[in-house]
């Protein structure tokens, strides 16, 4: 049997990227269905071989589609996301709408798959922060080999991650820079061309900034409450990949060469660390690329129980589009849809 999917924000980043990634994997759907604003009714987005007219997301009726994945911001998943899950159609979300919703389960599938049947309080699925989603595909399994006390991490996040107007900005100040025009900035509070900025998302009481927040609290809900995790989010001039420079401390000894044959044989995961030049993985590499790469493993002789590595993924698929589907994934395999309808 084959099932109805509705992409929603299907003219976006990440809605091309999960019509490309349902083609790629062969999602067993009898029929896609591209949906975003009515501003963009009529678009045409590629999904396979096949071209589909984008359809206006507020006169669309949902009762008949099996699961909608929903990237179409914050503001737009809270309002419709109730909505089309009343319907009995479940939603994969990729905004942080409902990911701190005690009743919406937060998946990354190598991580917590488990905890997707709780979806049917409210048939809301969420999809983690790119950051988040990342770094616990890498912290799961060493967390069960040692048990993490504390992380700290420092991100290096690719401007995808803020959209494709982000894209654009970081493009054309690019060409600005080299042909001694105007530096243009919009989408960021300082230039991002040639530069960093230690600022992603809106700064909150404390001094940390809600990106920051996030992967505090996702990593949390979805690892382990007890674990302690301080992090710095810092936008770099690259355009999709992020990378995340992290520092573990373990209740339980484990050495870098224990730690790197837990990962190599980890879901997800790929190892990558030659301790010579170009022995690692970049953003740039990892672009277009379904798998977290790890590289870098090394002690941190400073704590008891230290490990460093480098993490690096394709924010617009594991951090997002992929992660989606494959959580679609698991409610086929796992024959849960039906019981979106009864839910409903």
């Amino acid at each position: 049997m084959g099932y109805k999917v509705a992409v929603v924000g299907a003219t976006g980043n990440v809605g091309r990227e999960m019509l490309d990634i349902l083609a790629e994997r062969a999602f067993p759907a009898d029929e896609v269905v591209a949906l975003a604003s009515s501003r963009s009714l009529g678009q045409e987005v590629s999904f396979g071989d096949k071209i589909l007219k984008v359809k206006a997301l507020d006169t669309y009726d949902f009762s008949d589609t099996d699961i909608c994945l929903m990237s179409a911001g914050g503001d737009a998943s809270k309002e419709w996301s109730p909505r089309i899950g009343q319907q009995g159609c479940v939603v994969i979300d990729n905004s942080s709408a409902f990911r701190y919703d005690a009743d919406v389960p937060l998946i990354v599938p190598e991580v917590n798959a488990d905890a997707v049947v709780g979806f049917t309080k409210r048939n809301i699925i969420a999809n983690p922060n790119c950051s988040t989603a990342q770094l616990v595909v890498a912290l799961k399994p060493l967390h069960e080999a040692a048990t993490i006390k504390r992380v700290v991490v420092s991100t290096y996040q690719s401007v995808s991650g803020a959209g494709k107007d982000a894209m654009d900005e970081l493009f054309s100040q690019t060409r600005a820079v080299f042909t001694a025009g105007e530096v243009v900035t919009k989408k960021f509070t300082k230039r991002i061309a040639f530069n960093v900025i230690p600022h992603i998302d809106v700064f909150m009481e404390d001094g940390y900034t809600k990106e920051e927040w996030k992967m505090v609290a996702e990593t949390k809900k979805m690892l382990d409450p007890k674990i302690k995790l301080t992090a710095t989010a810092v936008r770099v001039p690259v355009f999709i990949g992020h990378a995340e420079a992290v520092n573990v401390e373990f209740e339980r000894p484990i050495t870098p060469e224990q730690a790197t044959e837990i990962l190599r044989s980890a879901p997800g995961v790929l190892v990558i660390d030659k301790r010579e030049n170009g022995g690692y993985m970049t953003p740039h590499e990892a672009a277009g690329e379904d798998a977290t790469y790890i590289s870098r493993i090394r002690e941190d002789a400073t704590v008891e129980n230290g490990l460093n590595f480098w993490c690096v993924s394709d924010n617009l698929r594991k951090g997002a589009a992929l992660n989606a589907v494959q959580i679609a994934e698991v409610l086929v395999n796992r024959k849960l849809l039906n019981k979106a309808k009864q839910a409903a």
